[in-house]
């Protein structure tokens, strides 16, 4: 069964409405305040940061999705993470919600809380409730108002990153939304991200956090922007059933094409942050193949996309492909050399480079390299010829503007 990717936001799927508006929480003369919300309940699923300290709301969230409550809401904030805030960020997340049941008529154990931003500030509490009133009053299922939700939750993105896909599930059409924020502080194991699912489907909530915690890890857990993973990661799928399709209880058919529904919302999202890395001017993507197991192409590719010294070789579209070597060499992973292939592609020109093979640099044009690492989006391919396996992670190139946004972040 197809999977088509249609236009629209996170209110796509039936049921879903959504609203932004500009709180105040630290940004001036912008949205930074946004809410999901659905009256008929959901069925939640969530992943979170790998991070030993974790923010308030990520707290909040992993007592509520963890357990068969329901959940109506969401509420994200972009300005200030409410992280490192001791009893005080946890009141604050108590308030807020507090807020958000008494303005929807929905359980206080229903809303679902995001922050993002700088570490160790406390939330105004009084802002974020009258935030609160704000967007229950603007609530919408129009698609221009997942778009700007989209767009309050961003702090140094330049993108938005959302995705739409639908297929028929159970003779019905089920619809899939996905909305996130990340560009810094991107690294596996979750990555500084916020993200947001909405669906239509009706599913069974073990199976729905299965598929959500196996697709996380040739999506999220295979992006990298800086090294960094962050206290405040969260990946949150919600599902109301009012797509009214055959309930998926068990792993048929239906659920495949569920989990297919969601890795394409998942990579997509994904490869969208490591594109808009911070300062960054490429998506690079490090393919490996010819692994002998899935883990250790998952392993050579990941360290290929997170060595500074590749990074910074692709922002000058300089053909050092020792860098690339020499970080396949210190993955971990046993291998031999001189039986490694290494291959450049521009993904826009479609054009491939053969740069290393046999044990030693190829022959070629170092114009032409210079020409395929100026694409806006590059692929490096290490065929280990030691095996059927592949991977690929998900980075970008290391700029001096990454280096200007981090200097000054909390000003």
């Amino acid at each position: 069964m197809s999977i088509e990717i249609i236009p629209g936001s996170i209110t796509a799927p039936t049921g879903f409405s959504a609203a932004a508006t500009a709180a105040q929480i630290k940004y001036k003369g912008r949205d930074d305040m946004a809410m999901i919300f659905s009256k008929s309940p959901c069925t939640s699923a969530g992943c979170y940061t790998k991070n030993v300290v974790k923010a308030a709301p990520v707290i909040w969230d992993k007592r509520i999705t963890g357990s068969d409550k329901p959940v109506h809401a969401v509420v994200v904030n972009s300005g200030i993470a409410n992280a490192c805030t001791g009893d005080e960020g946890l009141d604050i997340c108590q308030k807020t919600a507090q807020a958000v049941s008494q303005e929807l008529s929905v359980p206080v154990d229903s809303v679902l809380l995001g922050s993002t931003g700088v570490i160790g500030m406390q939330l105004p509490l009084e802002k974020m409730c009258a935030g609160v009133k704000t967007l229950a009053s603007l609530l919408s299922t129009d698609e221009d108002a997942g778009h700007k939700a989209e767009k309050a939750i961003m702090t140094t993105d330049t993108a938005p990153k959302e995705i739409v896909c639908r297929a028929v599930i159970g003779g019905k059409e089920v619809t899939m939304a996905g909305m996130a924020k990340g560009s810094g502080m991107i690294h596996p194991n979750m990555c500084t991200m916020l993200a947001y699912i909405t669906t239509d489907a009706a599913i069974d909530k073990k199976l729905m956090q299965e598929a959500l915690s196996q697709t996380v890890v040739d999506t999220f857990n295979m992006i990298s922007v800086d090294g960094d993973t962050s206290t405040n990661d969260s990946l949150i799928l919600l599902a109301n059933s009012m797509a009214e399709n055959s309930f998926i209880g068990e792993k048929n058919a239906d659920y495949e094409i569920f989990c297919r529904m969601l890795d394409t919302v998942c990579l997509h999202l994904a490869k969208a942050m490591a594109a808009d890395g911070e300062g960054a001017t490429k998506l690079v993507e490090a393919r490996v193949i010819g692994s002998d197991t899935k883990e250790n192409a998952r392993i050579l590719a990941k360290s290929v996309v997170t060595s500074s010294l590749t990074k910074a070789a692709m922002y000058g579209c300089d053909a050092n492909w020792g860098r690339i070597l020499c970080a396949l060499g210190y993955s971990g992973v046993s291998f031999d050399p001189a039986q490694v292939t290494l291959t450049f592609w521009d993904d826009e020109k479609k054009e491939e480079l053969l740069i290393y093979a046999s044990g030693k640099g190829q022959v070629y044009s170092e114009e032409e390299a210079t020409r395929i690492l100026s694409s806006k989006h590059v692929i490096l391919t290490a065929d280990m010829h030691m095996g059927t396996e592949a991977a690929t992670a998900y980075g970008c190139d290391l700029t001096h503007e990454y280096v200007n946004i981090n200097a000054d972040y909390r000003s």
